[in-house]
């Protein structure tokens, strides 16, 4: 049985081909609130691998768990879907008919393409962004690490790595150097004008959290304080952007101190709830308060958006702002598009001829 791409339920590897196949859910098939339920909880990669490696036919698995997705790759026979989606359900709260509702199942040729978009950032929810790449490679890495690829993920995500650097070699899907942080930095200097006498907070020390520090550095702000649960972390990252090192506990007393709060934490619940945000305005004794969550799940409660003299922007929010001036890059995503799928073509060809 062969799933069709816009089906979330399907059996892999079933005939003489090559089994490889992804369950997909981004941003086009859930909103931010649902993907941060089937998120991967930190710490919890270990386990995750380990029941993933227990579905019956699974030799092969790379979980892809970001900002803005969360997929499981796997090369088998026989590999139910469903049994996948089980995986999401448990940690997640959802039943797996929601899993299955939130997510797309692609297999063989389609999966291949899929992943060489994503890698290219063609497929991202900010079109063009370049961290995408970094967390296809950091997912892979990781995955290789604990014996879970083989010949089929290694061949097809190796590739993926080639593809996207000719795509963002060969075309301009990443002109105006679009990001997370570039649009934050902007949204920020519409908000406070110059950046140079703003107090910016980073809660976290992750790569989305370190580049959108320096993104704010690169234009102009020099009070930058960084938190994180490991201090070495935080001053490491303090060091590298010239600002302070705190405890995340310091920082959580303090954020009315700041008028840029960066939420980048690996959390499973949001550090500052709707009560913190509504006693940090109350403190402050000067202007608005912006908060800018990159996280998933996210760091801030999202009702605080509706609190007086806050700007709260999630990762969706960024995303849309980012995709207002897509059209001048329109001609080049789909040059890279056209280029990515006739390279996903080729990949998958040596896989059927390797493989039967």
């Amino acid at each position: 049985m062969s799933a069709s791409p816009d089906s979330a339920g399907g059996v892999l590897g079933g005939g003489a081909e090559p089994g490889f196949g992804v369950l997909a859910c981004t941003h086009e098939t859930a909103e931010l609130g649902v993907r941060e339920l089937l998120a991967v909880a930190p710490g919890g990669e270990a386990s995750f691998y380990e029941a993933a490696l227990g579905v019956a036919g699974v030799r092969e698995v790379v979980l892809l768990n970001t900002c803005n997705r969360v997929e499981v790759y796997v090369a088998g026979r026989g590999v139910d879907a469903v049994a996948l989606a089980g995986l999401l359900a448990r940690d997640g709260g959802l039943p797996v008919d929601g899993v299955l509702a939130h997510c797309r199942w692609l297999e063989g040729r389609a999966a291949v393409g899929h992943l060489f978009g994503v890698a290219a950032g063609v497929d991202s929810q900010m079109v063009g962004e370049g961290e995408i790449l970094g967390q296809v490679r950091e997912a892979y890495a990781g995955a290789l690490a604990r014996g879970a690829t083989g010949a089929v993920c290694n061949r097809v995500f190796q590739k993926s790595f080639q593809a996207a650097a000719w795509a963002r070699a060969s075309t301009g899907i990443g002109a105006g150097q679009v990001s997370v942080g570039n649009v934050a930095v902007e949204l920020a200097g519409r908000i406070f004008g110059e950046l140079g006498d703003c107090s910016v907070l980073v809660l976290g020390t992750g790569d989305v959290g370190r580049k959108t520090a320096h993104a704010f550095v690169s234009r102009g702000a020099r009070a930058v304080t960084v938190a994180s649960r490991t201090f070495a972390n935080a001053r490491a990252l303090a060091a590298e952007v010239g600002g302070a090192a705190v405890e995340l506990a310091v920082a959580l007393e303090s954020l009315g101190r700041h008028d840029v709060v960066i939420g980048s934490a690996a959390v499973a619940a949001p550090l500052v709830g709707l009560d913190a945000v509504r006693g940090t305005v109350r403190a402050r004794a000067r202007g608005a308060l912006f908060l800018i969550d990159l996280g998933l799940p996210r760091n801030f409660a999202a009702e605080a958006r509706w609190v007086p003299g806050v700007y709260l922007y999630n990762l969706d929010d960024l995303s849309a702002i980012a995709n207002e001036n897509l059209r001048a890059r329109l001609a080049e995503v789909a040059r890279a598009k056209a280029g990515l799928a006739a390279r996903a073509d080729r990949v998958w060809g040596v896989l059927l001829r390797g493989m039967r």
